[in-house]
């Protein structure tokens, strides 16, 4: 029986999770959340770019979703500037027994020892009311702060450091909030927009040092942030405007998780608007941007993610990628235990490959399905997370 899903938000990835949501037939979409007013009443086939009709129209009331009785709700809704809200509404989907996979709000990626314990315990009794399940996820911090460095990680005899980049050109990215409110492009240089307000950077990627930390069996004793911003060196335009000359036009931050005073687990973001800025600082796998996983240890690793995609750049590739195991991460999702889990609980999530057809005729899946499905199979748990 297919899994009955609602997607909440229908921004860059909440549209490209719609698409697979719509196609994958593991999935039976019973309603869509959209946040403007020009959305509501439009079909999900149109909100998701495909020349198909649904019959599902979207709506701008969270209690219409609740309405629908959803199996699980794929939340893609602003996070990164609306974080209380984003978290109550989470709890009312949980509360409601209605599990919830996404994007935000990205403390809930592995929120112990990163926000207080209160605001843990308040998603945790949702859950508990509901009998439900909740996986924030996505790239960086995501699958490549996670799940690839610790799936490296377990072939080391020793491990000294792990180092997690993101080096990317944003120029093509066209969300003006992350650009201008979150990441303070084409501010004045020394202006701190949220993301660089002081301990932002460590709760937002605390969570990457944290779960990362967990999954390798050590206790990090302090967390710090850094970040440089570097000016434009003349007017340009950019997918979300015109960056001014002097105005902010590339940064590098890292965020060092310390033990015993060293940087064991480092998580490091170089971001231009144009390729030319700061040669000096790291240079993607391919043109455009990558993601790096480091490992100095024995074995040391330096491994490359490059996403491309036939539809659009390294961006959309990119946003595609965190829509993706979003999307594919549903059926563990709902299968788990009550409460917050994490890649170090889950199974591993995996895609469906093409169907093939059999001798005789048939169509039979690639691989054999899983006979079952438990969270209790995966990675280990975290600190806190109940079974």
């Amino acid at each position: 029986m297919a899994i009955r899903v609602a997607l909440v938000g229908t921004g860059n990835c909440g549209s490209l999770a719609l698409k697979q949501l719509i196609h994958d037939d593991r999935f039976d979409l019973v309603a869509v959340w959209v946040s403007s007013e020009a959305k509501v009443g439009r079909d999900a086939g149109v909100l998701a770019g495909l020349d198909v009709t649904t019959g599902i129209l979207a709506t701008g009331e969270l209690d219409a979703v609740v309405a629908a009785a959803p199996d699980c709700v794929v939340y893609c809704a602003m996070g990164d500037v609306r974080l209380p809200e984003a978290m109550a509404d989470v709890r009312l989907f949980l509360a409601a027994a209605i599990d919830v996979v996404g994007s935000a709000p990205g403390v809930l990626q592995y929120p112990w020892q990163v926000i207080p314990d209160k605001y843990i315990q308040r998603v945790e009794e949702a859950a508990r009311q509901g009998n439900s399940s909740v996986f924030i996820t996505g790239v960086d911090p995501g699958f490549a702060t996670d799940l690839l460095p610790l799936a490296l990680a377990g072939t080391c005899q020793s491990i000294q450091q792990i180092r997690t980049m993101e080096i990317a050109d944003y120029a093509t990215y066209d969300g003006a909030t992350v650009m201008f409110d979150v990441m303070g492009f084409g501010n004045p240089i020394g202006e701190l927009p949220i993301l660089f307000q002081p301990g932002v950077l460590s709760i937002a990627w605390g969570t990457a040092i944290r779960q990362l930390a967990a999954g390798l069996g050590v206790e990090v004793d302090e967390i710090r942030d850094s970040v440089e911003q570097e000016p434009a060196p003349e007017d340009f335009d950019v997918a979300v405007g015109t960056i001014g000359k002097g105005t902010v036009a590339a940064l590098r931050f890292q965020i060092e998780g310390l033990v015993g005073g060293h940087p064991v687990i480092v998580v490091e973001h170089v971001t231009r608007l144009r390729e030319d800025l700061r040669p000096d600082w790291a240079q993607p796998a391919q043109p455009g941007g990558s993601y790096r996983v480091e490992i100095t240890g024995e074995p040391s690793y330096v491994m490359d993610v490059s996403p491309t995609s036939r539809h659009g750049d390294h961006n959309y590739a990119a946003i595609l990628a965190a829509a993706g195991r979003i999307v594919n991460a549903i059926p563990d999702v709902v299968a788990a235990q009550p409460g917050i889990r994490t890649t170090l609980d889950l199974p591993l999530v995996t895609g469906r490959a093409p169907r093939v057809r059999s001798s005789g005729g048939a169509l039979r899946p690639t691989t054999a399905a899983r006979s079952s499905r438990s969270a209790t199979s995966g990675w280990r748990r975290g600190p806190r997370e109940r079974s």
